[in-house]
């Protein structure tokens, strides 16, 4: 949960506030606006790219989020960077939160189908931890063993939101959709065998889901499903 003061500070900042840095501008408004900073999506950006952004973050005394960061470039850029900056190699996610801004609020359960949609599972547990939600993840619970979701039901019923992530035929989503009654973010991966098309199977599978309440992000997009959850969960949480 966002303090108050901090709140009260940031009604005085400019929403439009951008800090041209030539080859991006970053956009320091994004938290007056939408209650959350702009996060770095670090693919195709080079080392010296990511590293003069997340200083211009954190020098604005913002929370720090980037995803998509291969680990070579984060090897090349930790020296430059303050200690406490976590890299986690799953998600591929490098995050700071400053210490005004660490008190969490409600709860979003992250689910993921099999152990390898862990890294998409995990850069959506990562993006909701880090923007300020407690996070409860469930992992390798998928439909071929169904008793692993339903013996996790405790825990789906305490989350305000609820993430999942599936690959193959993506048939987790329509299952935990039918068990609860918060809002689902369904999260299609790319795992799978040939026709699964990387990751189109599930991705339509969840869009024709029969149960109510699921709603679908982009294939491999754990960012957007773990701010969407977020989100949520801030909201309720109020």
């Amino acid at each position: 949960m966002i303090p108050t003061i901090y709140l009260l500070e940031m009604k005085k900042r400019d929403p439009n506030q951008v800090e041209d840095m030539g080859f991006a501008k970053v956009d320091h408004g994004r938290e007056v606006r939408k209650g959350a900073p702009e996060v770095i999506f670090c693919q195709n950006k080079t080392p010296e790219q990511v590293l003069k952004i997340s200083l211009a973050i954190l020098n604005h005394g913002s929370i720090l989020l980037g995803t998509r960061l291969a680990e070579a470039s984060w090897i090349a850029i930790k020296p430059e960077l303050p200690s406490s900056v976590k890299y986690d190699p799953i998600s591929r996610t490098i995050s700071l939160v400053p210490p005004k801004l660490r008190k969490k609020c409600g709860l979003v359960a992250v689910v993921s189908a099999g152990t390898s949609d862990m890294p998409v599972a995990e850069e959506a547990a990562v993006t909701a931890e880090t923007l300020g939600s407690k996070v409860e993840r469930i992992y390798d619970a998928g439909v071929a063993g169904i008793h692993r979701i339903m013996a996790k039901k405790a825990i789906l019923d305490k989350a305000n939101s609820i993430v999942v992530v599936a690959g193959m035929e993506g048939a987790l989503p329509s299952v935990v959709g039918g068990l609860v009654k918060v809002p689902v973010i369904a999260c299609p991966t790319s795992v799978g065998y040939g026709a699964s098309f990387g990751g189109l199977a599930a991705l339509l599978g969840m869009l024709n889901t029969c149960a109510s309440g699921v709603t679908v992000v982009n294939i491999d997009n754990g960012f957007g499903a773990g701010y969407a959850a977020h989100q949520i969960n801030r909201l309720i949480s109020r």
